[in-house]
Order: structure tokens, then sequence, then C-alpha cells
């Protein structure tokens, strides 16, 4: 319930959130309403299951998606290791800013299947994401096939990931890139729980950043390895419009397999039961971010 206070001066009522009334009286809302904005991300802190409006959602997921098969993949093609890794990150932390509050901005079926395993997303709605995500992977590379100029885009099979073979450089096995394409997974997988799904982070606004550069720092490590899909999405489009193969099911279970461990660990570890309380609130607060949730 509102609370009524007395008369303020509008500064102040700006600097505290409160809301002055027609009879000069001042409500003070709940936290909720000064977050609205960030309300349907914070709905991924709590038990409550992502679930329902399929169509919004699923728009979100399919621009966000094709955006990163586009610009991602598409950047390929220029050679430069750092030149990948940005546009990789910056794609992802723009589209999680621009429609997280709408869809929960997963655009990677690892990240879709690890809040399935969780409880955190209805099994229907993590099945219409999955589709959604690669269909738009899909269509995103056919367009990258129809833009790109042949001799550009068969070296680099339109962006499509592949393991290290060289005379010089030596050869990464399906295993080891198993292994890396997991690795590299769980950490973005990590950063996406703690900043989006953990009540208790104070910094959720910057929460596209975070995992834009999470990405970023696994295509600077695991690029010339493994391509550093990190994405069963970023793997499926390439792969199919170029009809490359190669040890393709490396970039399926890797990054499956480690965003599930990911999801597991940080969820029973710090949110199954309630997880330890930040080290700067103080014993009788609400965890950050709770109060849009009631």
């Amino acid at each position: 319930m509102a609370l009524v206070v007395g008369r303020a001066r509008t500064d102040e009522l700006l600097s505290s959130g409160l809301r002055q009334r027609r009879d000069g009286t001042v409500q003070a809302f709940p936290g909720q309403r000064r977050l609205r904005w960030v309300r349907p991300i914070l709905l991924l802190s709590s038990r409550r299951v992502l679930a329902g409006d399929y169509l919004r959602r699923g728009v979100a997921e399919f621009v966000g998606t094709f955006a990163l098969i586009f610009v991602g993949a598409g950047a390929v093609i220029y050679g430069d290791l750092v030149g990948t890794a940005l546009a990789n990150g910056l794609v992802i932390a723009v589209m999680v800013t621009s429609v997280g509050m709408i869809s929960g901005g997963f655009f990677n079926p690892a990240i879709t299947i690890a809040f399935a395993l969780t409880r955190r997303i209805s099994v229907t709605l993590a099945a219409w994401y999955l589709l959604v995500q690669l269909g738009a992977a899909a269509l995103a590379a056919l367009l990258l096939k129809w833009v790109i100029p042949a001799p550009i885009q068969t070296p680099t099979h339109l962006g499509a990931p592949g393991l290290l073979s060289s005379a010089s450089n030596g050869h990464v096995s399906a295993g080891q890139g198993v292994a890396i394409e997991a690795v590299l997974t769980f950490f973005l997988v990590w950063v996406v729980f703690a900043t989006v799904v953990d009540a208790r982070n104070n910094f959720k606004q910057v929460a596209g950043l975070a995992i834009g550069l999470t990405i970023t720092l696994d295509v600077l490590m695991g690029f010339g390895l493994t391509g550093a899909a990190v994405n069963p999405a970023r793997a499926f489009g390439p792969q199919l419009v170029a009809n490359h193969w190669s040890h393709f099911w490396v970039w399926y279970v890797g990054p499956i397999a480690g965003g599930a461990i990911a999801a597991l660990l940080y969820e029973g570890l710090y949110l199954t039961p309630a997880g330890p309380k930040p080290l700067e609130q103080d014993a009788g607060d609400s965890a950050p971010g709770t109060a849009a949730l009631d």
C-alpha cells in the first residue's frame, strides 16, 4: 500500500522517487514503481518461471540472434581477432540491453537450455526459443551468403567455427574442442546467472555489458582454437548455409554441457536455498531488486 507523507520540494521528490498528488501530499511508492523498466529482467531473479507471450518474446529473440550471426559471423571475413571479438561482444551487449526486458535476451540455445534445466523458463517457451534462435541463425547466414562476395566467404565458410589444424601451429582434437567450448560457455552462463538471475546483484542495469564483455573475452581466448562459438545457433547458421559440417557436434555438445554445468552449479550454490547476503548489505535490508517482485 502506498504511504502518504507530508509536502516536499520538487528536487526532493525527484531524488527520493516520490510523486506529488493534486492535493499537495506526496506518495511514496514501493521500489517496483521506480524499477519498472527492469522488471521483466528481475522476474528471472525469483522462482517465477518465464512463460507465455510467445509472439513478442519470439520476435525479440529472433532479432537478437539474427544480429549476432549477421554481425558476429560476418566479422570473421576480415581476419582480425580483436575486431571479431568486439563484434560478437558488442552486438550481444547492445541486444541484451535493448530487448532483455522482453525476452530475457538469451539469443543462445545453450542459455535457453540452462534456464530450462533450472526451471526458470517453461519447457514450451524454451522449445519456442530454440526454434526461433536456430531459424534466425539460418536466415542471417543466408543473408550473409547473398551480400558477401564468394571469394571472401568461401575460405571462412561464412564464419562457421572450426578446429585449429595447421602444420605450423598443430591441431586441436574434437575432444579438446568440446572442452574449450564447454569452459568458455561455462563462463558466459555463470555471468548471466550472476548478473541477471541473482536478485542480490546491484548492477542489473549493466548486465548486458557484462555479458557482452564475457563473450569478447571468450573469443579472444578461443577463436584461434575452436572459433569460440559458445553458442549452438552461432555455429548452426553458417554450418547449414555453407554446408560445412566438419566435427559439427563439438559446437553443440560443448556449449550445452558447459552452460548446464554453470547454471546448475550457480543455482545450487547461491540460489537454492537463498545464497549469502552481499558484503555491503545490512542484515535488516531486503535483497536488492526484490522489491520489484513484491
